[in-house]
């Protein structure tokens, strides 16, 4: 079998993938934990033990690891985890992995493991070219080519930073849950802050897609991840359907190029 572990900066996401002789094989089953610095490899082996026992899976099953990260923090002892316990070498995307995609950034080592990752999910799915919009900490907006290229993209920051920094720069202001208001026109504060925040963030995604559309030349199919997706995906013109496990896709695809 082969784990697939995506570290960002809000959440560590895991899949299972049970291997075919050929392609990416199924997914088994997925789980999210909250990212950590702190925790040490001794840790996650204890959660991870837990996690398989309810799957009905063995540790030593897993006879790959492939791991994408944005927090080298994390990456450390998720490494160590892999070693020690899983007694397996991880496959950890960056610099140099074999991925199958030309990366147009002026410095391909900026892009986040992440992003590529994504993309590489993408083109699979969509060989006619897409954007993807990831809600994660940081809102990325990620432009594959129909050439199956990264040709690059926009960060933006993400909805729960965004409604944090509302809270915390501000005196009176609460924090507030991130749902969809009835209506635009808030009635109360609460409802206010949140009319601001969803429907001010799906206008953000429609301008930020109609601008990437009118500099490409084909016509890209716009895809949403991350666990916000959904919420911000229903108010938008521009999003066409949202699937949240596209970075443990991408991550058993490079892992099979790279077998």
């Amino acid at each position: 079998m082969l784990l697939a572990i995506d570290i960002g900066n809000t959440n560590l996401a895991l899949g299972l993938f049970q291997l075919a002789g050929t392609g990416v094989g199924t997914l088994r089953a997925d789980w999210r934990l909250e990212t950590r610095a702190a925790r040490t490899s001794d840790e996650y082996a204890a959660l991870l033990s837990e996690l398989f026992h309810l799957a009905g899976v063995q540790m030593r099953a897993v006879t790959a690891v492939a791991v994408s990260s944005v927090v080298p923090a994390v990456l450390f002892p998720i490494e160590q985890l892999c070693r020690k316990y899983l007694k397996v070498e991880p496959l950890v995307v960056g610099p140099g992995t074999k991925t199958g995609m030309p990366i147009l950034y002026e410095n391909p080592r900026e892009v986040g493991a992440d992003r590529i990752v994504n993309a590489v999910a993408a083109h699979k799915r969509w060989p006619g070219g897409a954007i993807v919009v990831d809600f994660g900490t940081a809102t990325t907006f990620d432009v594959v080519t129909s050439r199956g290229e990264y040709a690059g993209g926009v960060i933006a920051p993400g909805l729960t930073v965004s409604a944090d920094a509302l809270f915390a720069a501000t005196a009176k202001l609460p924090r507030v849950e991130i749902v969809r208001p009835r209506a635009a026109v808030g009635r109360n504060t609460v409802a206010s802050m949140q009319a601001g925040l969803v429907f001010g963030y799906a206008g953000l995604v429609d301008a930020i897609v109609e601008r990437i559309k009118a500099e490409v030349d084909f016509a890209p199919r716009v895809v949403g991840t991350g666990g916000l997706a959904p919420l911000i995906a229903k108010e938008t013109r521009t999003i066409h359907e949202c699937d949240d496990m596209l970075t443990l896709q991408g991550l058993a695809l490079i892992h099979e190029r790279n077998r």
